[in-house]
């Protein structure tokens, strides 16, 4: 049996099934034939091969965004292109109660950078993509560089973050917020990882380091850290001073018996203020204006599905809460993009009509790729050759296979499985190790789910879910066991060395139970082994027995 070495895949990297031919013009175009996990695999390779602009890709939902994001990021490993996911709120339209911080952080950390992007890729959801934002010039105008060895008036400081909406607080905990004592000027920056911790002697900025917000301890030293708005919307007195006057044009009645004009006017940004963001600005943008020119547009097939279930799910909780005198509402149209403005907007880019689950009309443009899902491979656990259908594809596959899991603990737990199978595959780190070794056979981590099999290359790749069905996907979402009965029974389950997962000190193996004692107490410890020949004891006791 001939199998398809590292060259031949490298080689193959450069044909039609790695390096799809993307529109240069406003248009559209068609990819079919996309089975299994074979997207983010050609979109690592697209995003390599395309330097004219980054790539736009628009999932149906938020978990679609979020799953293809880590299997783009799986096949595009080494790859400096940034992958970039523009976040949903995560409320429901006309909610009483605003998003978390750390998700307007990341919204606004993707607003910045997105019109400067030369090469790269962005994933947003489609009911995401029709709310309305702030324009590029607030943005802007609102952001600030701060370098070591520039001249800080801490009072003025202070004046300018509260306009900008961040919080003042004695301790700082999460993104916008803000302390000062005495020459120190704590800030975590929106779009941060990490707050930051700034050092004056007298006006001039002598230190900046990073800090951890749980201890407090400072970290590492910084050049320069980027400050970005608190919020989508301004809060200066302009600001408040326009919504205010929007607000008595565009809602009939008496405005103080509304709460949120109320807290508005003075300085107070209420719960779901968000949903009145057009009143705060003079115009608002979409996120096709943040869009660098040479963009293309690649989208589901399920996306206009997604975005008639959000409109449909927009027009009817408006219905239903327009009626309230005390906090009125925005019409949609003011703070979403309807359905022909969509349209309209997304004619002026080129784009890519990607057919997962439908027929779509083909173009002179279209492209068709051989890709395959593999067949019935489910461990058969009672029956007399368990792993049978998974060692005849084995031994009839022409090419090089690639087993995956979901986790390092999982990866563990089946290779063991495998070797009492007799299948013993080679363990490589990522894809991209998988791609320079010719070894026929290898397990690696990776959150696939579907599978994939290409005749040219012929490569195979095979997630644990094809091997257990749904068993995998649960465990995951599944909540951590408390229930000692559970435990036990998880326990007496266990073989001496099977592998294990500690939540603090991560995976190991299984060497038993120990009496020891400790203190003059004799108790009973869990026993795991970690590479090295470290040991860590458990006390049974506080496993719940």
């Amino acid at each position: 049996m001939t199998r398809s070495s590292q060259a031949d895949l490298t080689r193959t990297t450069d044909q039609s099934v790695f390096a799809p031919q993307l529109p240069a013009r406003p248009g559209r175009s068609t990819w079919t034939g996309l089975h299994g996990d074979s997207l983010p695999l050609l979109l690592a390779r697209a995003v390599h091969d395309y330097r004219r602009g980054p790539l736009v890709v628009i999932a149906p939902d938020m978990q679609a965004a979020e799953l293809l994001a880590d299997q783009y990021a799986f096949f595009a490993a080494g790859d400096a292109a940034p992958a970039l996911i523009f976040p949903d709120w995560e409320t429901l339209p006309y909610d009483l109660f605003s998003p978390y911080q750390d998700i307007i952080s990341e919204r606004l950390a993707t607003l910045y950078r997105l019109p400067a992007l030369e090469r790269g890729l962005l994933i947003v959801s489609a009911p995401t993509l029709l709310g309305r934002l702030p324009p590029r010039t607030f943005i802007e105008r609102n952001s600030l560089l701060l370098r070591r060895g520039d001249r800080l008036d801490l009072d003025g400081m202070r004046a300018r973050l509260d306009v900008a909406g961040y919080h003042c607080v004695s301790q700082v905990m999460e993104h916008g917020e803000f302390a000062v004592r005495g020459a120190l000027l704590d800030l975590f920056p929106m779009g941060s990882r990490a707050p930051y911790r700034i050092d004056l002697f007298d006006e001039e900025i002598e230190t900046i380091r990073t800090f951890d917000p749980e201890s407090q301890r400072s970290l590492e030293d910084c050049t320069e850290i980027r400050l970005l708005p608190a919020r989508e919307f301004p809060m200066d007195e302009a600001a408040i001073r326009l919504f205010r006057q929007r607000f008595r044009a565009t809602f009939e009645g008496d405005p103080q018996a509304c709460s949120v004009y109320r807290e508005v006017s003075q300085g107070i940004a209420p719960a779901g203020i968000e949903y009145y963001l057009p009143l705060f600005l003079e115009q608002t943008a979409t996120l096709f204006d943040y869009l660098p020119a040479g963009s293309c547009v690649i989208q589901f097939d399920a996306t206009e599905r997604a975005s008639a279930a959000f409109n449909a799910q927009l027009q009817e909780r408006y219905e239903a809460r327009r009626h309230d005198r005390e906090r009125p509402i925005l019409p949609p149209a003011a703070l979403f993009l309807e359905p022909a403005e969509l349209e309209q907007r997304l004619a002026a880019w080129p784009q890519v009509q990607v057919g997962l689950f439908k027929e779509v009309l083909l173009t002179p443009d279209s492209h068709t790729f051989n890709t395959r899902r593999p067949g019935e491979l489910r461990l058969r656990p009672r029956s007399e050759q368990p792993a049978a259908a998974l060692q005849s594809f084995i031994d009839g596959f022409p090419g090089r296979i690639l087993i995956t899991a979901e986790s390092t603990g999982r990866r563990e737990t089946l290779r063991d499985q495998l070797a009492g199978f007799g299948i013993r595959p080679v363990v490589v780190a990522d894809w991209a190790a998988f791609l320079a070794t010719d070894t026929p056979l290898a397990l690696g981590v990776a959150p696939l789910e579907q599978g994939l099999v290409l005749d040219d290359p012929a490569v195979a790749l095979l997630p644990e879910a094809l091997l257990f069905g749904e068993r995998a996907r649960q465990v995951r979402r599944r909540k951590p066991v408390r229930d000692p009965a559970s435990i036990v029974r998880n326990l007496t389950d266990l073989e001496i060395n099977a592998p294990v997962v500690h939540e603090e000190h991560g995976v190991g193996r299984y060497l038993g139970l120990e009496r020891l004692a400790v203190g003059g107490i004799e108790n009973e410890y869990l026993a795991l082994g970690y590479a090295g020949g470290d040991k860590l004891y458990v006390p049974v006791a506080a496993l719940g027995w």
